[in-house]
């Protein structure tokens, strides 16, 4: 099995641990006063100290449009379920908010967007079988 590696930019370290680790449940790995890893639903983050990348709506999926670019993770459906009620619960900004979409489609899902603190996009998908995240 192989991890997926991201690092981009965050401009709080605090208030990047609460929100990544608290809020979503997000182990932490290694840390410096610069940079802090987590584990991302089994993969790598590291989020540094910095200028975070830009983003716009400029992604049409759908009736919406999403930013771009953006990322996240694909849960096997009871924890994505679990993960939307807890942000709901936590009155999490939602871009868009928890909903199905393409459904009776192949890769049909369930999906949300909302920010971290410093602005950084995240999409959470929720998929009954993780292998129509493929599917055409």
């Amino acid at each position: 099995m192989a991890l997926f590696h991201l690092a981009f930019n965050v401009t709080d370290l605090d208030a990047t641990r609460a929100f990544y680790g608290d809020l979503l449940g997000c182990a932490e790995g290694r840390s410096t006063d610069t940079w802090v890893d987590f584990d991302f639903f089994g993969h790598q983050l590291s989020c540094h100290l910095g200028k975070p990348f830009d983003s716009a709506p400029t992604g049409k999926v759908g009736e919406h449009h999403v930013p771009m670019p953006h990322f996240g993770a694909v849960l096997p459906m009871s924890d994505w379920r679990a993960l939307a009620s807890k942000l709901e619960a936590e009155g999490v900004d939602f871009i868009l908010s928890p909903q199905i979409r393409f459904e009776g489609q192949p890769g049909e899902q369930s999906t949300m967007f909302f920010t971290d603190p410093s602005g950084n996009p995240i999409e959470i998908k929720g998929m009954a079988d993780l292998d129509g995240a493929f599917a055409t």
